[in-house]
């Protein structure tokens, strides 16, 4: 079996330890804030979580791009050049134009080194969903995984990734079109907190709308109650937008309810924390199905 590198991006929202435990390669996407275009390096050297939350509370916005051709031929063409195949797991292509962006490059770069395995999988995932669905596929090549049998099992798994999130500021998915501006200014006012989960297509859905701060946290772990598969076995991972006592008040929660291998909480990078605002809290973990 020829050695193969798992690449992903910086929308797994990993941390620098995690990533480098897990001896995987991470992209780093873009954020433009200020007139000024930023890397979203996991180690956040060119701005930290904390700063971003603030700036944006503070009222400022900020946009993303997909990743391209240059930055994906820079990635792996040094490891193509040693002899090393190439595993990448891309954003959501729901939510993104990165995983095309992705196959456009790995098409070309099969022309150039016909001898090298290049394999693109869509993960359907965002965030440290497919950041879970990265450190499974790690799991799984350590067992002795062929490149060929790890896209089968991401392929076949990605949809029993499920995805529960609440945010604290409607105006936010308000401006990714998520819900409409009505909907933003009475449920502001009202005090409504959605409920949302990323779809078999990888797509951001409401699904609820729960009053209180507190309720919606607790509807994220009624999900899990309801479709977790095996929690005894699994990691769970929970991220944040700038709202790690509440990502707290989750994990204690699932504590409670189950004995699950491990709890790994961290914080949402700028360039999902673009779209899903300050306060955002993530549930992530296997289950029957999504929804």
């Amino acid at each position: 079996m020829n050695e193969y590198k798992i690449f992903s991006d910086s929308t797994t929202d990993l941390s620098p330890e995690l990533i480098q435990e897990l001896d995987v390669e991470i992209i780093p996407l873009t954020f433009i804030m200020g007139g000024n275009s930023y890397l979203n390096y996991p180690d956040e050297r060119e701005m930290t979580s904390k700063e971003f939350y603030k700036r944006i509370r503070a009222g400022e916005t900020s946009t993303t791009n997909q990743l391209n051709a240059v930055q994906f031929t820079e990635a792996f063409e040094p490891f193509l050049k040693k002899g090393i195949d190439i595993f990448y797991m891309a954003f959501s292509s729901g939510l993104s134009g990165t995983y095309n962006a992705a196959c456009i490059t790995a098409e070309d770069l099969r022309a150039k080194y016909p001898e090298r395995k290049i394999i693109v999988v869509d993960t359907l995932a965002a965030s440290m969903g497919e950041g879970l669905l990265v450190y499974n596929a790690v799991q799984k090549k350590r067992e002795g995984a062929t490149i060929e049998e790890l896209k089968a099992w991401v392929e076949e798994n990605r949809n029993k990734m499920a995805h529960w999130f609440t945010v604290d500021d409607l105006n936010h998915l308000k401006r990714g079109g998520r819900v409409s501006g009505a909907a933003a200014f009475f449920g502001t006012m009202l005090g409504i907190k959605p409920v949302l989960h990323v779809d078999d297509e990888g797509h951001l859905i409401p699904m609820e709308k729960v009053r209180g701060r507190r309720q919606s946290l607790d509807a994220l772990v009624a999900h899990m109650v309801k479709t977790v598969e095996h929690p005894d076995k699994q990691m769970i991972f929970i991220s944040h937008g700038d709202a790690l006592e509440d990502a707290k008040y989750v994990a204690q929660k699932i504590q409670e309810k189950f004995q699950v291998k491990g709890i790994c909480i961290h914080s949402i990078g700028p360039v999902i924390g673009a779209h899903s605002g300050p306060g955002t809290i993530a549930l992530f973990f296997l289950a029957k199905n999504k929804d």
